[in-house]
């Protein structure tokens, strides 16, 4: 299977219907044909978009519609959401030339995402804890925002290029990559361990949250991973529940 259809572009919230058009026609000259919006159908203008979309029209008609991000990358391994600003774990951000091979290699075997965020606020701190990695698009200090369709392009690019290297192989895979809805599982586990032993107040959580998704994201995190995780928490959980009761039982 050609890994580039296992590349989806979601876009989050999108103003305005030129610019889901424009998107369409940079994914086609890239050869990326798998495109997912966030939100309600009618929030799109999609009599705009046919009109910036020209010759990739047939994507309009593929477009998948979801209601939050996590429905989008549910199935997902690599989620690689953009990000302009800086500071709040943005700060290890990758450039598009560094994610492209993350990207590709998972994409030769598992669904992956690039995810955009809306054209005046981009991506809200809740929907970059779902992505395991961030991008940021160097620019020029004369204007540092770049618009939607030049954004997918741009990490597009670099993902096509490299697919088309002859150099290039994708590994094999030994174990399957944990997708999107199996690492919420996980982060939820851990959510509940850190409240349930007292390792975090329930006010820094979010924030210590985040630090975990990101440890969990430097590299690959498999099924297996995934599922020795889990038991730890599990596991962990029962142990200070039991000593708990324990207490109790000696007052």
């Amino acid at each position: 299977m050609n890994p580039l259809e296992n590349i989806r572009i979601v876009l989050v919230e999108p103003k305005y219907g030129g610019n889901i058009g424009s998107v369409c026609r940079a994914m086609m000259n890239m050869g990326v044909t798998d495109l997912a919006l966030i939100g309600r159908p009618e929030q799109f203008d999609m009599e705009e978009a046919r009109k910036l979309a020209f010759h990739a029209e047939e994507m309009l008609n593929g477009i998948q519609i979801f209601q939050t991000l996590e429905e989008a990358v549910a199935d997902c391994t690599v989620v690689a959401g953009t990000s302009a600003r800086t500071g709040f774990y943005r700060d290890h951000a990758f450039l598009p030339r560094e994610i492209a091979p993350v990207l590709l290699d998972s994409a030769a075997h598992h669904k992956t995402a690039l995810v955009f965020g809306r054209e005046d606020k981009g991506l809200f701190n809740n929907e970059l804890a779902v992505c395991t990695h961030i991008i940021n698009i160097p620019s020029s200090e004369l204007y540092r925002s770049l618009n939607l369709s030049h954004s997918v392009m741009v990490c597009c690019y670099e993902i096509f290029l490299l697919a088309n290297n002859p150099s290039y192989e994708a590994p094999a895979e030994c174990s399957p990559e944990a997708d999107g809805a199996m690492r919420e599982r996980l982060y939820a586990a851990w959510s509940a361990l850190m409240l349930e032993t007292g390792f975090c107040e329930p006010e820094k959580l979010d924030h210590m949250m985040l630090g975990l998704r990101r440890i969990f994201s430097r590299g690959k995190l498999t099924d297996n991973d995934v599922k020795i995780l889990l038991g730890l928490a599990k596991q962990s959980r029962w142990a200070a529940s039991m000593k708990e009761r324990e207490g109790f039982s000696q007052v």
